[in-house]
C-alpha cells in the first residue's frame, strides 16, 4: 500500500489548520477487535505455492531461492564481525523473501515504541469513534518526526497503560512488554512484533483503519534529515520510505534500533533491526545501517542505486546524547 504525496499532504492538512483529524472507519474496516487479524503476505505474481525454501537466514518461494540465497549471503556479510547483539526481521510482500535472525531476542525499545505509542493512541480514538485532539496531533508530529521525548511522555500518559496494552492485545504483539511505569523507552520489545507492528501499519487489517494507518506512516516518512537513517540507508532514490529509530545508553552498552518499511515502484517490503550492548552510539548505527543497505540492495536490484546515504549527524545540542531519559529509579 503506497502513500501518494498528495494523500501525505491531505492528511497533515487537518494538524495545520489545528482542527481534528477524523479517524472514523469505512464500513467493515477498522472496527474488528479480533487479534491477529492481518492477513497472510500475498504471494507473488507467478509464485510456487508449494512450501518456501530456506537459505541461510532467509526462505522464499522456490522461484525465489536465488534472492533468498543473497539475502542471507549479504545480511550475514554485514553482522559478520559485529560485536553486541543483534536481532532482525525482515519481509518482502512482492517476492515472498522473508529473513530473521533472533527475531524473539528481547531488548530495551528505545524511541522505536514511539510507533506503538501513536498507533495505540489512534486505535483508541478509533475504538471510540473520538478525533485526535489539537494537541494529540500536536505531540504525535513531534514524537515522531523529531522523536521528541517529552511529547512521548505526554502521549504515553494521554493514551494511559490499559490503553497501550489492549492495542498491543489486538495487534497480537505477544512478545512484546511495556514498561509498567514512566520508562516507555525500557520497554521490551522483539524484532519480530515490530516486524508486526508495521505489517499492520502499511497492509489493510481489521486492527487499524485506512485513515489511522495513513496518519502515522505519514509521520513516519517526514522524519527530519537527521533521524532518517537505518532503514532508509541504500534505497533508490523515489521510493516511500517510512522509519522510526531508537537510540539509549543502557546505561554503558548502546541500544540502537531501526524499523520502517518501503514501497513504490513495485516494493513492499519491512524491516525490523535491533541491536544492543554496542560500545557506542556510532558503531550501533553502522551496523544498522549495514545491514539495511544490504537489504534495500538486494530487494532493488534493476533500480538505480542509492546516491550517497543521509549522514549519520545529529544537531549539536544532541551529539552523543541517548534520545531516552530513564527516569530515576526506573531500573
Amino acid at each position: 500500500m503506497a502513500l501518494t504525496l498528495a494523500a501525505a499532504a491531505s492528511l497533515a492538512l487537518p494538524a495545520a489548520l489545528g482542527g481534528s483529524a477524523a479517524l472514523a472507519s469505512p464500513a467493515g474496516v477498522g472496527t474488528s477487535t479480533r487479534p491477529g487479524t492481518i492477513a497472510p503476505p500475498r504471494a507473488p505474481a507467478g509464485a510456487n505455492t508449494a512450501a518456501p525454501v530456506t537459505v541461510g537466514l532467509c526462505s522464499a518461494p522456490r522461484a525465489r531461492e536465488a534472492l533468498a540465497a543473497d539475502l542471507s549471503r549479504d545480511i550475514t556479510a554485514a553482522m559478520h564481525g559485529r560485536s553486541g547483539h543483534i536481532a532482525l526481521s525482515i519481509q518482502d510482500a512482492v517476492t515472498g523473501a522473508q529473513c530473521s535472525d533472533n527475531q524473539s531476542a528481547r531488548s530495551h525499545s528505545a524511541s522505536v515504541v514511539k510507533a506503538t505509542i501513536l498507533a495505540a493512541l489512534l486505535y483508541w480514538r478509533q475504538q471510540t469513534h473520538t478525533s485526535l485532539t489539537s494537541t494529540e496531533q500536536a505531540e504525535a508530529t513531534s514524537m515522531i518526526e523529531l522523536s521528541d521525548n517529552d511529547a512521548a511522555t505526554y502521549l504515553w500518559n494521554d493514551v494511559g497503560h490499559a490503553r497501550l496494552g489492549q492495542f498491543v492485545a489486538a495487534a497480537a504483539m505477544t512478545q512484546t512488554q511495556l514498561d509498567t511505569g514512566a520508562a516507555w523507552g525500557l520497554s521490551e520489545i522483539t524484532a519480530h512484533d515490530e516486524l508486526a507492528l508495521m505489517r499492520l501499519l502499511t497492509e489493510p487489517n481489521q486492527v487499524l483503519a485506512t485513515s489511522a494507518r495513513q496518519y502515522e506512516l505519514n509521520l513516519m516518512n517526514h522524519v527530519v534529515s537527521y533521524e532518517r537513517w537505518g532503514v532508509p540507508d541504500g534505497a533508490p532514490s523515489g521510493l516511500t520510505v517510512y522509519v522510526k529509530n531508537g537510540w539509549l545508553n543502557d546505561p554503558v552498552e548502546w541500544v540502537i534500533n531501526s524499523i520502517g518499511a518501503v514501497e513504490g515502484h513495485g516494493r513492499d517490503y519491512k524491516m525490523a533491526i535491533l541491536t544492543y550492548d554496542n560500545p557506542s552510539e556510532a558503531y550501533g548505527i553502522d551496523t544498522v545501517e549495514r545491514i539495511a543497505e544490504a537489504v534495500n540492495r538486494d530487494l532493488n536490484a534493476g533500480l538505480p542505486a542509492a546516491g550517497t546515504p543521509l549522514a549519520v549527524t545529529l544537531p549539536p545540542a544532541e551529539q552523543g546524547q541517548p534520545d531516552e531519559v530513564i527516569p530515576a529509579g526506573a531500573r
